[in-house]
């Protein structure tokens, strides 16, 4: 009835060395990766990534992909000790995957702790990048927080939400498909050419819509489904599902990545309840996701199972009308702040992108990339196909604030910015007071010499004249918290005291 679940988001980088078209990728990823972790120490240069717990072959529709015929890409549960992977004192991790540089931020429990940790990932990249270009006999490298480089290849930007178990996955399906193929007038992040390989010139909502293939499946390199049904819940697999989407952009714009993460979970928590009335399924949902995806006027009409056409924003409506209804039956005058928040950025936002888009551009990533654009075509004279249009695409999304004309925007006030900048240095550093990730992040920068590794749901502690390690489990993600380690922690000096007080309890 919330907005309020663990969730989280993982972003893979674009990486670039100037001048260097051929340079190994998952070279410089890994010397992104180091070049942030090695000043860190103790903290984060000796824990590795604990794997055991990871299946990432497992299906929500009840089957497990044969590691035969599954793709390499696919094998995310096989340790690399050649690719550079750390564990953040904030308690995200930070590695190498699929030849990019990846952040995946710790667990948070609100929309606004997701961006916040979100934007802490983007410090991350921009020191790592400061780093890089300072150090003598090192080449630069280039980060962009965007999801193709224009000619053929994409890279993900995954959201994951904790949801109870027992919520049957067809109505998963059938209820997130058409919310998915029609968020993307708000959450979309803008991108010059149409086609996979920027084969058409033009403009369109999303950087990753036209890599989309089919409606349901597992693979999320080859194939990418709408909705993908990998199994990996990290949490007690009895009581959760980890609702793993593959379908959203890398936002920049902090009030997009709000609503790609609010309306998303109180659309979840609708399905977990029931909630969701009326059947909103599209026809050709592939193509529809496209159709939308290449339409920045808004207007192309979309056709439910039942015959009715709708406009992607029409369809935000019903799913927000739904919400509405839903929160005020369930919470009425206790409704938190937080969804509070979500539903009215919803409304505003739908309300002005029917009456002009451009009323946007302060909140939302593709207006304002499509208003620089727009600007300097009709300055220069240009076509939709002239390569220079393509070259502002891209530095839109260079993390460096002397070049990102996402941080140009910002720097003159032209992007409303939800967390202040304090808040998102503290957040570079610490984790988030109100889920596992910290006692995850806590333990690394006060134990860090005795932690061995670490994952999602364990930490795992080498403690001297021990003769084994010692595993601390965290099933549930929204336990580990301050309110219930803090005082622990605080008071253990060494983790072999902390070993003995969580033993007591």
């Amino acid at each position: 009835m919330s907005v309020r679940r663990v969730m989280g988001i993982e972003t893979e980088y674009g990486i670039s060395e100037p001048g260097a078209p051929e340079a190994n990728p998952m070279i410089m990823s890994g010397l992104v990766v180091n070049a942030y972790a090695q000043p860190l120490g103790n903290r984060a240069g000796r824990a590795r990534w604990d794997y055991e717990d990871e299946a990432p072959l497992r299906d929500a529709r009840g089957f497990e992909m044969s590691r035969a015929l599954a793709d390499a890409s696919q094998l995310t549960d096989e340790e690399d000790p050649t690719l550079a992977n750390v564990i953040l004192t904030n308690g995200a991790r930070l590695y190498v995957d699929h030849a990019h540089p990846e952040y995946s931020s710790p667990e948070v429990m609100s929309p606004r702790d997701a961006v916040r940790w979100d934007k802490a990932g983007e410090r991350i990249m921009q020191s790592a990048v400061r780093t890089i270009a300072s150090t003598p006999g090192l080449s630069p490298v280039n980060l962009y927080k965007n999801n193709t480089d224009g000619k053929g290849s994409s890279y993900g930007t995954h959201e994951n939400y904790l949801m109870s178990r027992a919520t049957p996955f067809a109505d998963i399906v059938r209820h997130l498909v058409p919310f998915f193929v029609s968020r993307q007038v708000f959450c979309g992040a803008g991108r010059v050419g149409l086609g996979a390989q920027s084969e058409e010139a033009g403009y369109q909502l999303t950087q990753r819509a036209d890599f989309f293939e089919v409606e349901v499946g597992l693979e999320t390199t080859l194939k990418r489904p709408i909705v993908n049904t990998r199994d990996e819940p990290h949490a007690s697999a009895d009581k959760y599902r980890r609702l793993h989407v593959i379908i959203g952009d890398a936002n920049l714009a902090e009030v997009a990545t709000l609503l790609k993460l609010g309306t998303t979970s109180l659309v979840l928590a609708m399905v977990e309840d029931r909630a969701l009335k009326r059947d909103l399924t599209v026809d050709r949902p592939v193509a529809a996701l496209r159709a939308v995806s290449h339409d920045p006027t808004l207007k192309t009409m979309l056709t439910l199972r039942d015959g009715t056409k709708l406009t992607a924003v029409q369809l935000q409506w019903a799913y927000l009308e739904q919400a509405r209804a839903y929160v005020d039956e369930r919470m009425g005058s206790d409704v938190d702040a937080d969804t509070v928040e979500v539903l009215e950025r919803w409304e505003s936002v739908l309300t002005r992108l029917e009456r002009d888009p451009m009323e946007c551009s302060r909140e939302l990533d593709w207006v304002a990339k499509l208003a620089l654009l727009e600007g300097f075509r009709e300055r220069e004279g240009l076509e939709w196909d002239h390569p220079r249009l393509g070259l502002i695409d891209v530095q839109y999304t260079d993390v460096r604030p002397e070049k990102g004309l996402y941080q140009r925007l910002v720097a003159r006030g032209r992007m409303e910015q939800l967390v202040p900048d304090d808040a998102v240095a503290l957040a570079v550093e610490e984790p988030p007071e109100d889920t596992r990730a910290y006692f995850r992040g806590r333990c690394l920068a006060k134990y860090g010499k005795d932690v061995a590794a670490a994952s999602w749901d364990s930490v795992i502690f080498d403690i001297p004249g021990r003769d084994s390690l010692q595993r601390v489990p965290m099933l549930e993600p929204a336990r580990g918290g301050r309110d219930v380690v803090g005082a622990l922690i605080d008071a253990s000096d060494t983790a072999e005291e902390l070993m003995a007080a969580l033993a007591a309890r």
